[in-house]
């Protein structure tokens, strides 16, 4: 991991100085953020509810831009991109994953979905069928292809949704409570699934609450805290074991037991 973050000619591929973001002019969602992160890092972006992190990616994907402080990403500078200065082109190489998935399926097929982005960079009939395959078959939703979104399940969905943003290779891939609300089984599908796109040397950037699912995903986390500020920041093994600071993160309860963090280490199927 350290090797990742440091070295002459491994610049930051998000840097962020004093980031500060306001809803509403009123509504403080993120505070203070001083923040790096590098080329082939797996991250896991820590907090509670409320914390800020659907913000925090929201501001890395260019949806937003600070209401303080500075913030680049890939050598462009957030605050034009979220004014739609080289928009196009920044949202091929930063993909980012709702927590909804119904917010990216749309069309009358699965397929249609994962074609959307290929077919709008203009991009021929065969390139556009390839870069369909590989990400249907990244995500184990080869099968999904002709069905309607409305027709699947839960995780289903959500394959699909990161399916459709994967069929642009974008070189980073944000994604925001991928394993909310799903069953067990299908919750662990998803996370060796990310799992492996890591291994691809994807950049992934994880938001999540649920501690079992970081070490399969990251090596290191950032926790934010509910006053809307990064309180560690750090390799994912010593994040997980600092029980006071996971306790003050308001992400496990102060009478849990001990191990209780740990358990990720007792499921089934998880290699």
């Amino acid at each position: 991991m350290t090797e990742k973050r440091h070295g002459a000619d491994n610049e930051p591929i998000f840097s962020l100085r004093g980031v500060r973001y306001v809803y509403n002019r009123r509504q403080v969602a993120l505070d203070g953020i001083d923040l790096d992160i590098f080329r082939g890092e797996q991250i896991a972006l820590l907090g509670a509810n409320g914390s800020g992190k659907s913000t925090l990616l929201k501001l890395l994907d260019g949806i937003l831009a600070p209401t303080e402080g500075t913030m680049r990403a890939l050598g462009r500078n957030i605050a034009a991109v979220a004014a739609g200065q080289d928009a196009f082109r920044f949202h091929r190489e930063v993909g980012l994953v709702f927590q909804d998935p119904d917010v990216q399926l749309f069309s009358p097929t699965v397929l249609d979905d994962v074609a959307f982005g290929p077919l709008h960079l203009g991009l021929p009939s065969d390139e556009v069928k390839a870069r369909c395959d590989e990400a249907l078959a990244l995500m184990e939703a080869t099968h999904l292809a002709p069905r309607a979104p409305f027709e699947l399940s839960g995780g289903e969905k959500k394959r699909a949704a990161i399916a459709s943003v994967l069929s642009l290779r974008p070189e980073v891939l944000l994604l925001d409570e991928p394993t909310a609300a799903l069953d067990p089984r299908t919750k662990w599908v998803l996370v060796n699934l990310i799992r492996n796109l890591g291994h691809a040397g994807k950049t992934i950037i994880t938001a999540t609450h649920e501690l079992d699912i970081v070490p399969i995903i990251a090596d290191r986390a950032i926790v934010l805290g509910e006053e809307r500020c990064i309180l560690a920041d750090g390799p994912a093994e010593a994040i997980l074991a600092d029980r006071e600071l996971l306790i003050r993160a308001n992400l496990i309860h102060e009478h849990l037991h001990p191990h209780g963090v740990c358990s990720y280490s007792h499921h089934a199927g998880v290699p």
